[in-house]
């Protein structure tokens, strides 16, 4: 199995290729975010009320504050203006959830608010809101159709969601070390296996950690994932599995002093969604972030389950999917 002295031909290119060979816009990478910031924001029914003296509006919300404090709904904004011209009112309050009203069969103003000064304010109806905050901007623009919510924008989800997270560099980058996944693969599969390739990078370095592919005709756990953090533990001093016989899985020795703890801080590029076993390995190994290029019915970072944002595990990392999605998908059709 090559070592270091292979180190030259394990480098994949990374400058701006010429040609069809790399094609910037013909891949993005998304990243693969919790199902709290892809899925749709949860609603919630509330009574509304049309404020039909603005004048009174401080008076009204200051009442409403007491009597129905918005506990748990700090992102909601208690008072919302009508943009439709045709409208005969031009604030509209939110009185209180709907849960909260004394008698629901009775929408009326009086049995809402009980002793207060509710001059101002004409019939309630019921609205929905969102029922927590918005983590992305696509919630957050979803959400705002509902009513009008606060949002603290992460900048860089907002980017990647956009699929501008990564410069031309780095695309060129992950478009060579992600080549050399694909080539792994194809090696595996001369050899009879499924053709799934692999390959850790140090960013910092911008260099070849390991490189493996599916093994699995001599050992049913040797996935190609599984083959790469066990060469990363090889390149530290460690490793477990007898992986000689296949030169398409290779490793170099690592050059950092002290030596992270195995995948500390390192990329995995992957040509298949990695499965459950895999994907706990990733996080046991600590890896820092994962590429993959296709999904697997029985993906565990994205398409069955989302391991990598659980909060519960004691890691989490960050995934991206689609680098160099048709040749990875490719791979799984040529049987």
């Amino acid at each position: 199995m090559p070592t270091e002295e292979d180190e030259g031909a394990m480098e994949p290119q990374t400058k701006r290729r010429k040609g069809p060979a790399y094609d910037p816009d013909s891949w993005v990478a998304r990243p693969v975010l919790s199902d709290e910031q892809s899925g749709e924001v949860e609603l919630v029914e509330a009574l509304a009320a049309p404020v039909v003296d603005k004048k009174a509006t401080s008076r009204i919300v200051r009442a409403l504050n007491d009597l129905y404090p918005l506990s748990g709904l700090q992102h909601i904004k208690r008072v919302r203006a009508r943009k439709d011209q045709g409208s005969p009112h031009t604030l509209e309050v939110l009185v209180c959830l709907l849960r909260d009203a004394p008698h629901v069969q009775l929408l009326r103003l009086d049995s809402l608010l009980p002793g207060a000064r509710w001059e101002g304010l004409g019939e309630p109806f019921v609205v929905q809101i969102p029922a927590r905050p918005p983590l992305t901007r696509p919630q957050f623009e979803a959400a705002s159709q509902r009513w009008p919510t606060s949002f603290h924008e992460d900048k860089q989800v907002t980017v990647a969601l956009r699929g501008e997270l990564f410069s031309a560099r780095q695309k060129a980058a992950m478009h060579g070390f992600m080549t050399a996944a694909v080539a792994a693969a194809r090696a595996g599969r001369r050899l009879g296996m499924d053709a799934v390739g692999a390959v850790v990078v140090d960013p910092e370095r911008e260099r070849v950690v390991a490189v493996g592919h599916d093994c699995r005709g001599d050992h049913p756990l040797h996935h190609a994932v599984m083959v790469c953090i066990d060469l990363v533990a090889r390149s530290q001093g460690g490793g477990a599995y007898r992986l000689d016989g296949y030169e398409g899985c290779r490793f170099t020795s690592a050059e950092a002093e002290p030596q992270p703890y195995i995948c500390s801080g390192y990329d995995l590029y992957v040509t298949r969604e990695p499965c459950v076993m895999c994907a706990m390995a990733l996080v046991h190994s600590r890896i820092g972030r994962v590429f993959y290029g296709t999904t697997s019915a029985d993906g565990a970072l994205g398409t069955r389950f989302k391991i990598h944002s659980l909060k519960d595990l004691n890691h989490r990392f960050e995934v991206f999917s689609g680098v160099l999605s048709n040749e990875c998908d490719g791979l799984q059709k040529q049987k």
